[in-house]
């Protein structure tokens, strides 16, 4: 009776068992292959388009780059002729200075030779009165008067000239200033034309930058400028970025950079970052004041953005300490907002 139990047992068929096992574990390495199939081709076809895209953005660049030098080689030209005018006039101010000088000098001293001339002819003509009751008078005295009737006319032919030479240089002054005039009147448009195309750029930055951080309810807006806790870029007492800042600062560098390859090369502008603390002092052999920490807070921050690619001459960083509150008191709410680091795209 026990042996027919143990053969019963003995002749228990498990393929079956292994077989749904095996069966099942290929059906999911099939459907984990054609998972990765179709992901593969979705990938595929993404960084297609996207090569595209890139594609159609560097035409759009060249183009601008183009653009941008043609811009660029007009302004320099501008610029190298209104230098020209102005060492021109300035020499032509200092030559006309000298004979204006020259002339006045001249016409002082033929003003005084005709003057002793006319006096020394009355005395001749008082002299000819005294004498007409003589028949004739003297060669000597006759050739005296003609000389100096002579000199008379010599000199005033002379003032004539010097009076049409100083008309004409005062012509030629009002003629140069009116060129100069006209030269700064076109330099000052162009630059008008420059400080409004940076404002133009400054307020796309500010849209978009605003539309980006918008989903943060701890950052502020204060006119022109973003207010960022420092809470949320670092740690208390200290000036290394968090991961938290360093998203949020992904966010600026992205958005900075693709504002930046559309701002001309000769629109001077620069991102001011400024640290800023709350009243509370600080005292650390790495931060002796408030001042310390809030300039290095602004340095991690330029650094940290120009490690993205953003330029390194385009930015400044500024620590300003707790001297400009942008709230008053002492509350936690107030110390709060105190600290922070402000983001503003202007000119130098």
């Amino acid at each position: 009776m026990i042996g027919s139990k143990r053969r019963s047992r003995s002749s228990t068929n498990i393929w079956p068992g292994y077989v749904d096992a095996l069966s099942a574990l290929l059906m999911l390495v099939i459907f984990m292959l054609l998972v990765y199939v179709v992901s593969q081709l979705y990938l595929s076809q993404t960084l297609s388009d996207r090569d595209t895209q890139l594609a159609r953005l560097n035409a759009q660049l060249d183009e601008l780059s183009e653009l941008l030098g043609l811009e660029r080689s007009r302004t320099e030209a501008l610029e190298e002729q209104m230098i020209t005018l102005q060492d021109d006039y300035s020499s032509s101010l200092a030559r006309n200075d000298e004979m204006v000088d020259r002339l006045e000098s001249t016409r002082e001293q033929l003003m005084q030779q005709t003057a002793t001339a006319e006096a020394q002819a009355e005395r001749l003509a008082s002299m000819e009165e005294s004498i007409d009751e003589k028949d004739e008078m003297s060669a000597s005295q006759q050739a005296m008067i003609l000389r100096l009737s002579n000199q008379i006319a010599s000199l005033r032919e002379q003032l004539r000239k010097i009076a049409s030479a100083l008309e004409l240089q005062e012509q030629m002054t009002a003629e140069k200033e009116e060129e100069l005039a006209n030269v700064s009147q076109r330099l000052n448009a162009l630059l008008a034309e420059r400080v409004s195309e940076l404002e133009q750029y400054q307020s796309e930055f500010f849209a978009r930058l605003r539309d980006i951080l918008a989903s943060n309810e701890n950052i502020r807006i204060v006119g022109d400028r973003f207010l960022l806790p420092s809470e949320l870029l670092f740690a208390s007492g200290s000036a290394e970025l968090g991961e938290d800042g360093k998203r949020e600062l992904d966010k600026l560098a992205n958005l900075l950079l693709d504002v930046a390859s559309k701002i001309p090369e000769d629109v001077d502008w620069i991102l001011r970052i400024d640290g800023h603390t709350d009243i509370v002092p600080i005292n650390t052999p790495k931060f002796p004041s408030n001042w310390e920490l809030s300039t290095a807070r602004a340095v991690a921050v330029v650094r940290y953005l120009a490690a993205q690619g953003v330029p390194e001459r385009r930015m400044v960083a500024a620590g300003f300490g707790e001297f400009f509150p942008v709230a008053e008191g002492t509350s936690p709410e107030a110390l709060q907002k105190n600290r922070r680091i402000e983001l503003k795209l202007t000119d130098r």
